[in-house]
């Protein structure tokens, strides 16, 4: 009996090594652009938290490289000849990670929910006169009057995705997070493996069911090919770029500009670019307290912003991978136009005149700043540097990215916890018109952090939708453009263009405006 015992001990010994190096093979190990500090991608517009949830949930239409919306849950739908009843059908045997089959019910909870927070969704709801769950599968959307885009609110491509959740989560207040992730999408969200600063866990969901068209961006077959797909925080470049190298992970989404060219020399590692269309930095003032809620003080920072010395110091010096973009509206979408350098000519002379001509009082400036993001990290040192050579009153204030996503939820003064500046990226193909831009919205207090107030901005976005023709609609965008950049509740930074590294250990990595996980598998 004994010795039957120990051959059996010793037989379990020589399966670990083989059982682990099985999980290994079935596991995808990815280094996110940062931690992944709220989960519910419709309370925020991180972008991580927007990749988060397109691992665990789906959506109705979804968007490629045509920005043309394409059916995901959805077969398919109906519009009524005038225009104002839209008929949705949900394909057959759609299914949440909980086990309960997606309805009509919760997606229209879902698409409300997202409604009140989003401003292309806002602009549907309201035209929205009632909604109507015709059966478990199809539901329908009845308008006061046609609004032509509502597949393409539905199926917008970048974060503040139209995410569908069960009815029971999507009745959660839009002012408060929900926190149990049941999704219907490719991956599950494992919980009891979360901890924001260091590791998020999925895991394949077997009743997920792909469409049959080959995936782009969000749309087509979203296979997961991976049973585990581990996202490791690690905050250090160096490190995360030693990780890569020595195989113990697999896929770095953003590596640092100048460890790049190691990289490059590297015969086992893949360096491309993520998203031609390129990203653009932005500088966001709070224009709800002092100092920026004088229009004065936050035109004088947009006079002082010198695009080159933010792009330098974040993206290096390799300016294939950056330009200038002085516009809130980036390059390579339909309504680009450089402002010139009357609005933006960098000076801080200029800067400095315009903010005695306002009066300016020495009051604190609080700069928030994500170490943990270099390029947000990089931005927040010039941003100091700029407004203290500006001769403005400046409190840097740094943190990890999570507590940044946190605190500029907070409407106080800075003396109370509240901010003055915070920086974010948006994907280019993410702010190209006026309905999917939310950095143009002048929506106030139910607006995007910062909550820039401008009536006249929402009159051109309803002009935009209006509009008859595309002449009518490049008129109203234009002209948007010129007063959300006069009226500086955004500064825009520069554009750049990101490179994601990968080993060769895998294949299938889609180009897109995120790092998606469906179709990549061992190589």
């Amino acid at each position: 009996m004994k010795r039957r015992t120990l051959m059996q001990g010793a037989a379990a010994l020589l399966a670990r090594p083989a059982i682990a190096q099985d999980m290994r093979a079935r596991t995808l190990r990815y280094v996110p652009s940062s931690s992944l500090g709220a989960l519910d991608p419709i309370w925020t517009t991180a972008t991580i938290t927007g990749l988060h949830g397109a691992y665990v949930f789906d959506t109705l239409y979804a968007a490629g490289s045509d920005l043309q919306p394409k059916p995901q849950m959805a077969e398919g739908h109906e519009v009524s000849a005038d225009g104002r009843t839209w008929r949705i059908r949900l394909r057959e045997g759609l299914m949440f990670h909980d086990g309960t089959p997606v309805r009509s019910n919760d997606c229209i909870a879902s698409l409300k929910r997202w409604g009140a927070r989003e401003p292309y969704g806002q602009l549907l709801l309201k035209v929205v006169d009632s909604w109507n769950a015709v059966d478990d599968r199809t539901f329908e959307i009845r308008l006061t009057r046609p609004f032509p885009p509502l597949l393409d609110a539905l199926g917008k491509p970048d974060t503040s995705y139209s995410f569908i959740m069960p009815e029971r989560l999507a009745l959660t207040d839009p002012a408060k997070t929900v926190t149990e992730m049941v999704g219907s999408g490719p991956y599950r969200f494992v919980a009891s493996e979360y901890n924001a600063g260091s590791k998020v866990v999925y895991e394949k969901f077997a009743g997920y069911r792909p469409r049959p068209e080959a995936p782009e961006w969000a749309t087509g077959g979203k296979v997961a090919h991976f049973q585990r797909v581990e996202w490791l925080i690690i905050p250090d470049p160096a490190t995360a770029n030693a990780a890569l190298i020595n195989g113990e992970v697999d896929w770095w989404d953003s590596p640092l500009n100048d460890l790049q060219p190691m990289l490059m020399k590297n015969r086992n590692i893949t360096l491309a670019v993520a998203d031609p269309a390129g990203t653009l930095a932005m500088m966001r003032l709070n224009c709800l307290q002092p100092p920026f809620d004088d229009v004065r003080l936050r035109q004088a920072v947009r006079l002082a912003v010198q695009q080159d010395s933010y792009m330098r110091a974040s993206q290096g010096d390799d300016q294939s991978l950056w330009t200038e973009c002085r516009s809130l509206w980036p390059k390579h979408t339909p309504y680009y136009a450089d402002a010139g350098d009357a609005v933006m000519p960098g000076s801080i002379e200029k800067a400095h005149a315009a903010l005695a001509a306002a009066g300016y009082a020495n009051q604190k400036t609080v700069v928030l700043s994500a170490t943990d993001v270099p390029i947000h990290n990089a931005f927040g040192l010039v941003t100091e540097d700029t407004l203290r050579r500006m001769g403005m009153n400046v409190d840097l204030q740094q943190s990890d990215y999570g507590t940044v996503v946190q605190r500029r939820n907070n409407r106080e003064s800075v003396d109370k916890g509240g901010w003055s500046i915070f920086h974010t990226t948006g994907l280019a193909v993410g702010l190209g018109t006026p309905a999917i831009t939310y950095v143009q919205r002048g929506q106030g207090a139910s607006g995007w952090y910062g909550w820039w107030n401008s009536k006249s901005a929402e009159d051109l976005v309803q002009a935009w939708l209006e509009a008859p023709d595309r002449t009518g609609q490049a008129k109203a965008a234009e002209a948007l453009g010129r007063l959300s950049l006069d009226e500086a509740g955004t500064v825009p930074l520069g554009q750049y263009f990101r490179r994601t590294a990968y080993s060769k250990r895998i294949t299938g990595v889609l180009q897109g405006p995120m790092s998606y996980p469906w179709n990549v598998r061992p190589a």
